[in-house]
This record gives C-alpha cells, structure tokens and sequence, in this order.
C-alpha cells in the first residue's frame, strides 16, 4: 500500500475519534496537576491509551508513561518512534479552570498535547501492520520548571534524580530504545493557522540564592544586617550587566525574590531569590552565569551579608532536526491546506525537549489554535481542530514517512545524526553548571 493510502486511513481513525479526542483535552483541562505529582492525569492518561490499543505501558519519571504498537512489517532494523505529549500544568491561580488548593492551571497547552498523544495512538493503532518499525507513546511528567525547593527535596530524598520529566526519563533509560522523538506545542495568539517549525528554545541555568544577615528589631536596624537590601542590590547589578550581554547569544536573566523576611518588625535576616540563566548556547550559559554568580556575591560582600548559591542544570537549547520538521511541515499542509507555514523562528522560553534534541533527532513545531497569553489566566483553546486534531494528524503521518517503506527515511535521519549518549549528556551538565 503506498504511503499516501497509509495516512489517509490514519487521519480516517483520527476523525472518526475527533469528538472523543476533544473531550478528553477538556476533560485535562479541568484535572490540573503540578509535575511530578500528576497521579490522576497519568492514570486516566493509561486508560485512554490501553483502550485505543497501546501495548507494554510502563512507568517512567515516577508519573510518566511509556508504551509501544508495534510496527507490522518484518525488517532487520526496526527504528523506534517516539510521540510525546506532557502531563503537567503550571501554577496560574487566576485562571477559571485552577485548582483551587495548589493553583494548578493548564496554560502552556499540555491539556491539548494529551488529547493529541490519544489522537496519535487512535491513528497509528488503525496502519501498524504497515510500519517497518516501532512507535512508542509517552506521556511525560514535569516539563515545567518550577517549585524549585519542593523538587529539590525530591531530589535529596532519592526520588528523582532531575528537575525536568525528560531529564528524568533520560538518566531512567527512557530513551535507550528510541531513535526519533516528535511531539508538538501550542501556539497562541496567532493571526491565522500557523505551524511553526525549526525554532530554536533557549537553554538555562536554574538558580537559587539565599541571603543570610542578622536579625535585630526593626526599630533598631542598627544593630541587624538587612538581607533584604543585599538582594535588591543583586538585583539591580544583574540589571546593570544587561547592556553587555551579546545580542547573539539572547540572553535572559528574570529574578524573583521567594521569600522577602519573617516578620515586618524584624529585619529581614533571611531572603531567598530564584532565577534563571537563559542563552542560546551552553557556553553563553556558563559564561553568564558565572558573571551572574559574581554580581550577587559582590553585593552580599558590600552589606556584609552571607550568600549561598545554588546552580541546578535547567534544560539545553532546543535543536530541531531540519529534515524531521520538513515531513512535518508538509504533512500538515496536505492536512490542514492553507495553512501559514515558517520556519526557524526563535522562542525565548526554555524546554526540556532541548535535552532530547541533543541526544537523538527531534523535533518540537508549534501549531496555532490558543488565545491569551502563555502561563496566564486568559489562555485557552481557541480553535478544536487546530488544537486537538491537527497536530495528531501531521505526528501520525510524519510518523508513516518515517517508517513505511523499509524505514528508508528514519533510517536515513538515524545515520546522519548519530546519537549521544547519556553519559556525555551527564558530564555536559556538569561543565556547564559547575
């Protein structure tokens, strides 16, 4: 059967199932959980995938989800196809549909992703016997790089071992067996259909920073040491670095404090602050973290505070495979005619998809369908079609070309960009952030 047949039944699957696809990503909508802790998700996440015929499911990242359909066709090298969707919200407590306890709100568009990880199983359970190779269906936890202090307790403790749910599924062996990973984004806010394909993301250093004075009444601040002053200081140096930082390396460093002080009438002998790092390339992370590192330190030292900082591996710069995102663009052409296609365009936000990329092909395009701002109270799907059908449409029949006809184009992907190992991801994290 020729490769255009293969998709037309797919996508035929995908249609049939669009109605209970699209339920499904408000049915998420309305179950926000942060990651690491998305038990209800990542459970009805299963069933879904267990009845539309995904096999071998596993736990992987303590809430995330791995499981194959098998390709049906008989070849000595089976390539293994990775489609991905993420579990977790971010924390959004305006937003009509946050929890009201942890504030958990589905603003980045992972609802959506659920509903298309489905979408992808419904279209790729419907052509199996046709692939030349396997594809697995995951469900990550924790792409969103917040409650630092928590996770970082979670990390002391032994239960995880990274921040970032694909991190975590890296150091697990998650990805051993796979050689091609695909998932796609939302994008809101667009002036029509859009997909975007090959941006890039930033990398990042995540950082935490606690000031250390002494305490005295605050009718007295004689006699204390105002940790507070230090951090706005801090703040304001970091400030004053930004007219030298290059305009190529398209750095971002965004501090908040965490905690200002105890008590008003006390001054302030206790104050911690979070940031990132954000740059284009690892080395422009190193470099600016280190001159980041040396601004707060000379501040503390100025009003003789103590200073501790934290540098944790945030997530690598996204690199997407220029031949993954031409099938994909093409594919949601011929899905979705008329749609606006680019290519390339830069996206100063981070994304732990960054670190799959560097170790095996990837690709992370965006597709419009969403209005309002990301991470904020006013986001939302905006177009059904766009949001939830689509991009499960243009993954399956990626998904086909890749893996149809002996695998030739997966293979060929395979063989031009060899893969790391997840030994030499481990020791580039420990260069960049020691």
């Amino acid at each position: 059967m020729k490769k255009e047949e293969i998709k037309a039944i797919a996508c035929a699957a995908i249609d049939s199932k669009s109605s209970e696809l699209i339920a499904f990503g408000k049915e998420r909508t309305a179950c926000p959980e942060l990651g690491y802790a998305e038990h209800k998700t990542s459970a009805a996440v299963k069933e879904k995938l267990v009845e539309l015929g995904v096999k071998d499911i596993t736990t992987t990242a303590l809430t995330g989800l791995k499981g194959w359909i098998k390709g049906g066709q008989k070849t000595e090298k089976a390539p293994s196809v990775m489609l991905m969707g993420e579990l977790d919200a971010v924390i959004s407590p305006l937003h009509p549909m946050a929890d009201p306890i942890t504030g958990a709100a589905h603003t980045c568009g992972h609802d959506a992703q659920l509903a298309v990880l489905a979408g992808c199983a419904a279209g790729i359970a419907a052509i199996s016997q046709h692939l030349y190779g396997n594809v697995c269906i995951a469900a990550v936890p924790s792409e969103e790089y917040i409650q630092i202090e928590h996770r970082e307790e979670m990390r002391r403790a032994g239960k995880i071992g990274w921040l970032g749910g694909k991190q975590q599924m890296i150091a697990e062996g998650a990805l051993d067996d796979i050689d091609i990973a695909m998932m796609v984004h939302g994008e809101t806010n667009a002036p029509a259909p859009r997909v975007q394909t090959g941006g890039t993301s930033l990398g990042f250093i995540g950082k935490k920073i606690r000031f250390i004075g002494r305490e005295s009444h605050a009718a007295r601040p004689w006699e204390g040491i105002n940790a507070l002053n230090a951090a706005n200081l801090a703040i304001s140096a970091i400030h004053s670095l930004r007219e030298t930082f290059r305009s190529e390396d398209n750095i971002r460093v965004h501090p908040i404090i965490t905690k200002g002080g105890d008590l008003v009438s006390t001054v302030p002998a206790d104050v911690r602050m979070e940031t990132h790092v954000r740059a284009a390339t690892p080395k422009a992370m190193a470099e600016t973290n280190a001159r980041v590192n040396n601004a707060i330190k000379g501040c503390a030292d100025a009003l003789g505070v103590t200073v501790e900082i934290t540098d944790i591996p945030g997530y690598y710069p996204l690199m997407q495979n220029k031949e993954l995102g031409q099938l994909f663009t093409a594919n949601t052409e011929t899905a979705h005619p008329g749609i606006i296609t680019e290519d390339g365009n830069p996206f100063a936000g981070s994304t732990d998809m960054g670190d799959i990329s560097w170790l095996i092909p990837s690709i992370h395009p965006s597709i419009s369908g969403f209005a309002g701002a990301l991470h904020s109270a006013d986001f939302g799907v905006e177009d059904d079609n766009l949001a939830f059908i689509l991009p499960a449409k243009a993954l399956v029949m990626t998904t086909i070309d890749l893996l149809a006809d002996n695998a030739e184009e997966a293979l060929g992907v395979i063989n031009k960009y060899p893969r790391n190992t997840k030994e030499m991801y481990a020791q580039l994290w420990a260069e960049i952030s020691k």
